[in-house]
């Protein structure tokens, strides 16, 4: 048997003949940038974000450093994001000027925890501080492998420090934290549609959503060359524009996404179910939240992971790990001169986490044969 770590083919032949007239569609009135097609997604994507606004980008890095940008944040400034995601999270903040600064992690959930981050605000902006470094002026939670992170006191910390909440849920289109829609929680939320994301597009595509009307204008203003009229350019922006083929697509895909999410969330019941008795460490939703595992990820005793990989490839099973390095670890930020220990839960699980398949069409069969090659690779560990 060969299980694909996700099988987007297997979702298009599902909705076929909705993309293809819907590309038609677009081909034939030679809709391809801006438009209507893009107009309709954006209302459609804002409404099921249950937020007043969204402006389509090119993909979910320009999303969160527009969104900076449209806050004011750049040199002088100080953004914090959690010492585990992709690096897209991070290099946003340095794209506008600002420094990044990172928190650890809550083992359970990977997601920022509110405890280290108020830990760091209280060590940054006690009276004794330099006010010549960097100040933190904003938050990017990220809605890790689909989980909610904990919002309401990340909010309460973003308060009293006078931080804006940037979500990003690249990771997390669809789930709900306490009754509340990710992307409408924060001052504002970044989207990407890479994609194997739960929305994905056929290509590169993004997207800011906001309550903030203000923020909302500025955003669309920064993305369209600093303009709103053809060539009334107001300040320099740059070009970031979702396209009309991409919008038509997405918006086919977004009518069947609440089946697709839970479509993972069954899978993801069934492989905790499967998985129970055995040595992983299985994902756990936080209290009151409804995750769309993006990804499923367990975890392994550091040291078995890439053994188990080598065990499940020669069985057919495809997987991958989300993510290998910590964000501060990584090379990229060797100019900040952390250490590893500074991070302990986050660069523990870079090396214990691996993410199994995991897409709405995947087969009980499959799951169950994933499971049971699992457990036989334990019992022949346990056995040598």
């Amino acid at each position: 048997m060969n299980i694909p770590f996700v099988d987007l083919k297997a979702q298009y032949e599902s909705i076929k003949e909705e993309i293809d007239g819907a590309i038609f569609e677009v081909i034939s009135k030679s809709a391809f940038v801006g438009g209507p097609y893009v107009d309709s997604f954006e209302r459609a994507f804002a409404l099921f974000c249950k937020s007043k606004h969204c402006v389509g980008v090119g993909n979910g890095t320009d999303a969160l450093f527009i969104t900076l940008r449209a806050l004011g944040i750049g040199k002088g400034d100080e953004v914090i994001v959690p010492a585990n995601s992709f690096i897209a999270t991070s290099e946003a903040v340095t794209m506008t000027g600002a420094r990044v600064a990172f928190v650890d992690i809550n083992p359970q959930t990977y997601n920022m925890d509110p405890n280290k981050l108020e830990d760091y605000l209280k060590k940054r902006l006690t009276p004794n501080a330099s006010r010549l470094a960097p100040q933190p002026k904003a938050v990017i939670p990220v809605h890790l492998y689909g989980q909610p992170a904990e919002m309401d006191p990340i909010l309460t910390l973003a308060e009293k420090y006078d931080l804006k909440v940037v979500e990003d849920a690249a990771q997390a289109h669809g789930a709900l934290y306490r009754g509340r829609r990710i992307g409408s929680i924060g001052h504002v939320a970044c989207f990407s549609f890479y994609p194997g994301k739960n929305l994905g597009a056929y290509g590169d595509g993004g997207a800011i959503v906001t309550n903030d009307d203000q923020l909302a204008q500025r955003v669309r203003l920064i993305a369209n060359h600093g303009r709103m009229d053809k060539y009334n350019h107001e300040i320099e922006g740059v070009n970031s524009r979702l396209d009309g083929l991409q919008a038509a697509v997405l918006e086919v895909k977004l009518r069947h996404l609440p089946e697709w999410t839970e479509g993972r969330r069954k899978n993801a019941h069934l492989y905790n179910a499967c998985l129970e008795d055995t040595e992983l460490v299985t994902p756990e939703e936080i209290d009151r939240a409804k995750a769309v595992y993006h990804l499923y990820v367990v975890r392994i005793k550091a040291g078995l992971r890439e053994k188990l990989q080598d065990y499940l490839r020669v069985k057919g099973i495809s997987t991958g790990i989300h993510y290998p390095i910590a964000l501060p670890n990584l090379k990229a930020y060797a100019y900040l001169n952390h250490r590893e220990e500074e991070f302990p839960e986050a660069t523990q699980a870079s090396r214990e986490i691996l993410s199994l398949p995991m897409f709405p069409e995947l087969k009980e069969s499959h799951i169950q044969y994933i499971a049971g090659i699992l457990k036989e690779f334990f019992h022949s560990n346990r056995a040598s």
